[in-house]
């Protein structure tokens, strides 16, 4: 619905209206820039760039001013023929009116996807890759070199730096001219090292924003719970430090300073819907382990064959199941369901016979598992347990097959999977398992694959498969000698909790890791002038000329070939002072310290992960000096202590010369804006933390 003006006229009649007609009319006045921008459909990142660049002071009272009618270049092929200035324009227009409280962003929207088919349709995208395709395309559009003359590159060839960088800094505006050139850019100085013939190359470059990484920790924090081979001890929970590229042994190392125990007695394995999705070989490597991922840690003998008379212990994988009626309209059959935490248990290869097995099981189980008295066995259980047996021999069961691998037909016969991961059982195959003597037991014992299941499709005589064990429950007996609580409960270790926490990290020491030498990647090498072939050169950049506004672009999402993660490190910087001299390289002006330091004006948050997330905008208005938190079409006033959080993505900073230098141009009746952004009063302010 389209509402007509009050002198006559339709707003889409208008060649540059932003077909946004807002809730608002001129009836409405407000703070000039306190004004929202309605969310199209995952556009909370086109809003949050532009939040932030309306409020760059400079640039906003040069569209204002309409001092870019005089300078759009409609012949440039690199620009958009102007549109995209307008349309930038006319937003910045009624965002500084007074009159609205919000507008709709459609026609900038369509400008930007016409020119940047990156940004078609309503995809989550990425604030600061707007941000550069805007900055970019208002240079392009804005341009004030209209015919662009040849310029030769010339390298140092050992000349004076000041001399080179003044010559580079000329080549750049005889090529590119415009308020974008003289509110964002900056220069650069790029030193590649041979490290074949130690030849140097020296550069400055242009840059419109600084991308600084974050310190990235090589470690991380692995929860794994430890299950002891002495059966009066609960699992303990705890939390290690171990190395993001690092192995297997190299997690049980790191568990072996919390118990005591050797690595060489450690198992690790990924359990899942109570049985074992991976036992892992201690060669592996740590990225196949999901934080989400359930990881227990067996204490086992570590004892294997040394001599011959030595004792060898086997590793058996143990399951857990329970036998329960299953859904047969006859109810002539019964199931079996995988229930609790599995085990891995070692048996003495001397002892490797069905009667040893189950007291060695019922030891391990001691703990929550109540072992009966005779007067006990004789009560009651007898007659449920008479005519059977009890412990029946693998290979020779009734037959079956599972639908589920959780719940199988009772009485299938045993199987193996060929193949499977884990310790290797060398002992004779089920068939010469030594014959089990028929006894009154609270479980019975079947051979499984590694899914729990004893299909008989899956059996085969390979005696170096991994032997696989099932407890067998009855209901009655699970119900009476099984505490479920008892097995279920686990204690947490001391260090679970304390080393979660990461500690913050100050602005200059990303700005300080942006400056190291760092050496090319075999990738991306360097053509060497001298040794005339690609060399994996060193690279060094330092800060040589900064611009009036700063942009520093924190690069929180790590992409690297064997993960992917956003860092949510807190980055604290400063909101007024922050100071460059140590970093900028030229020769200072000793008497001009505002040179090099800068206050922030604008932060673009990011809320979330690396699929999903929101963005908005912390901004200081240039007339007021009041902050404000932008969500949208949601303004609100803020402190300043509460800007600075784990969120915070691009930050804007103006250099102090400049916040002087614009003094004159605010109203009389607003403070200046070098008072910027001074902490505006406590009442009526919303806690965005």
């Amino acid at each position: 619905m389209e509402t007509r003006n009050k002198d006559g006229a339709w707003p889409s009649a208008r060649p540059q209206a932003t077909s946004g007609a807002s809730e608002e009319g001129e009836d409405f006045q407000g703070q000039p820039g306190i004004c929202g921008l309605t969310n199209l459909g995952n556009t909370c990142f086109m809003n949050s760039a532009l939040q932030c660049l309306s409020n760059v002071p400079q640039l906003t009272e040069y569209f204002l001013q309409n001092r870019y009618l005089e300078e759009l270049n409609l012949s440039n092929p690199l620009g958009m023929k102007g549109e995209i200035a307008e349309a930038y324009a006319d937003l910045v227009k009624q965002a500084w009116s007074g009159h609205h409280r919000s507008i709709v962003p459609y026609v900038f929207k369509t400008k930007v996807s016409h020119f940047a088919s990156q940004f078609l349709g309503y995809q989550l995208h990425d604030s600061q890759e707007l941000l550069s395709f805007l900055l970019d395309g208002l240079h392009e559009d804005l341009n004030r070199v209209k015919k662009k003359e040849y310029v030769k590159l010339c390298d140092a060839a050992g000349r004076p730096d000041q001399e080179v960088a003044q010559e580079a800094w000329q080549n750049h505006k005889r090529w590119n001219d415009s308020v974008i050139v003289d509110t964002f850019h900056g220069l650069f100085k790029s030193t590649l090292v041979c490290p074949e013939c130690g030849n140097v190359s020296v550069t400055f470059d242009p840059f419109c924003y600084l991308s600084v990484p974050l310190p990235v920790s090589h470690k991380r924090v692995m929860e794994i719970f430890f299950v002891s081979m002495d059966p009066r001890r609960k699992p303990e929970q705890h939390q290690l430090l171990v190395p993001k590229k690092g192995k297997i042994s190299d997690l049980c190392v790191a568990l072996a300073k919390h118990t005591g125990v050797s690595p060489e007695r450690m198992m690790v394995a990924d359990v899942f819907s109570h049985r074992f999705y991976k036992i892992y070989q201690v060669e592996e490597s740590l990225s196949s382990i999901l934080d989400r991922d359930d990881i227990f840690i067996y204490e086992v003998s570590g004892r294997a064959a040394g001599g011959e008379n030595s004792r060898e212990d086997v590793v058996l994988p143990v399951y857990l199941r329970e036998r329960t009626p299953a859904r047969d309209y006859k109810g002539s059959y019964y199931g079996l369901m995988l229930f609790g935490h599995p085990l891995l248990v070692s048996v003495p290869r001397d002892r490797l016979s069905w009667d040893a097995l189950y007291h060695i099981l019922l030891y391990r189980l001691s703990r929550y598992v109540t072992r009966p008295s005779w007067d006990d066995e004789e009560d009651g259980d007898e007659k449920d347990l008479e005519g059977k047996d009890s412990l029946p021999q693998p290979g020779h069961g009734s037959g079956g097959s599972s639908q589920d691998p959780g719940l199988e037909q009772a009485g299938s016969s045993s199987g193996v999977v060929s193949g499977s991961p884990g310790p290797v059982d060398t002992s004779p195959g089920p068939s010469h398992w030594p014959q089990r003597v028929r006894h009154k037991h609270l479980f019975t014992l079947q051979r499984v694959n590694s899914n729990g299941t004893s299909d008989r499709s899956t059996f085969n005589e390979d005696t170096q498969a991994q032997p696989y064990i099932a407890i067998d429950w009855e209901p009655e007996m699970k119900k009476r000698y099984y505490d479920e609580v008892e097995a279920e409960g686990y204690v947490k270790h001391n260090c679970v909790g304390y080393m979660l926490k990461k500690a913050p990290v100050q602005l200059q020491e990303c700005i300080e890791l942006f400056t190291t030498v760092e050496t090319l990647e075999k990738e991306n090498p360097w053509y060497c002038p001298t040794c005339k072939q690609h060399q994996p050169a060193t690279k060094k950049l330092d800060l040589w000329m900064l611009p009036e506004t700063l942009i520093i672009h924190l690069k929180r999402f790590s992409y690297t070939t064997s993960s992917r993660e956003k860092l949510d490190t807190l980055v604290e910087f400063p909101i007024r002072d922050l100071d460059f001299s140590e970093f900028v390289i030229k020769p200072q002006d000793n008497l001009a310290p505002e040179l090099y330091k800068y206050d922030l004006i604008a932060v673009s948050n990011h809320y979330g992960g690396l699929r999903d997330g929101h963005y908005t905008t912390f901004a200081c208005n240039k007339d007021s000096g009041q902050w404000h938190y932008f969500d949208d079409n949601s303004v609100l006033p803020v402190t300043e202590n509460q800007i600075e959080s784990k969120a915070a993505y691009v930050l804007f900073y103006q250099r102090q010369d400049v916040a002087r230098r614009l003094q004159p141009q605010a109203g009389s009746l607003n403070p200046p804006a070098s008072s910027a952004c001074d902490a505006p009063p406590k009442s009526g302010f919303m806690d965005v933390n």
